[in-house]
């Protein structure tokens, strides 16, 4: 019976995104990581001033479920970015639902970047 409902439980887990802080993202990419930088933002949010963060790719949090595989594909962690960080814990319990397990929310999302100074592009 324990066997049972040890496989019926592990059946249903709940995958809850990981947070990454500025300070850390920032070691992380000044290391030379392999990490993918996913701005869930609108086009027009992610070219407009203040900018977004160097090297991240925009798709946006309506086109991500359509995405899911180009993502797993490339076999990295996954760091979702969006203005503050609400969007982008959206998109990573929509990503961690596909499979996707490396994933993380920049915490803070670009205000938090640009507010620890930080250049955007």
């Amino acid at each position: 019976m324990t066997a049972f409902l040890s496989r019926l439980f592990r059946r249903h887990r709940v995958y809850t995104p990981a947070w990454i802080e500025v300070v850390e993202l920032e070691r992380r990419l000044a290391a030379g990581e392999a990490v993918v930088l996913v701005d869930v933002r609108q086009p027009e949010e992610f070219t407009a001033p203040p900018g977004h963060l160097p090297g991240a790719v925009n798709v946006p949090l309506a086109d991500l479920p359509g995405r899911v595989g180009e993502l797993a594909a490339r076999r990295q962690p996954v760091v979702l970015v969006c203005k503050t960080d609400r969007r982008s814990a959206q998109a990573a319990t929509k990503l961690l639902a596909t499979g996707l397990r490396d994933v993380a929310v920049l915490r803070g999302g670009t205000d938090g970047w640009h507010r620890h100074g930080r250049p955007l592009e």
